[in-house]
């Protein structure tokens, strides 16, 4: 597979359902495809969400975004990845990484698009078992 998408894969606050912010921000520069699944476990880290990339057949919910522009892609991401926190300061660790990863659909394609992947340590923290921080964050403010 060639290494250039213009395809993102979102499973946290970037999500439509969030109604975040930051929402606003994808949806000008970014079209909806199709929901999606991706490798991985989600956990919970407090303020946010974390993925991290495993071999298990654990799979992480979210939204396939696709740029609608692609010559904008390159100052769109850029502006994701600073939300993100891929470019820490000097002194720091980036917080999440950008990635290339299979996003798998529910008619069984797979596209490559890319993904924002924790760079911490998530030991201790609360695994997301369903892989919808969605479904979970809904059911931690019915408690």
């Amino acid at each position: 597979m060639k290494q250039i998408s213009y395809r993102l894969f979102v499973y946290g606050s970037l999500r439509s359902g969030f109604h975040h912010p930051a929402y606003k921000y994808i949806s000008h520069y970014f079209t909806f495809v199709c929901n999606g699944t991706i490798k991985g476990v989600l956990t919970d880290m407090g303020e946010y969400p974390a993925a991290t990339p495993t071999s298990e057949p654990l799979f992480i919910k979210g939204e396939l975004y696709r740029i609608n522009n692609e010559d904008e892609f390159s100052w769109a991401i850029g502006q994701l990845d600073d939300y993100e926190g891929v470019n820490a300061e000097e002194d720091e660790a980036p917080l999440f990484r950008r990635e290339l990863t299979d996003v798998h659909t529910h008619n069984n394609e797979v596209f490559q698009a890319w993904v924002y992947w924790y760079n911490g340590d998530t030991t201790g923290k609360p695994v997301i078992s369903s892989g919808d921080v969605l479904e979970y964050f809904k059911g931690k403010i019915k408690q």
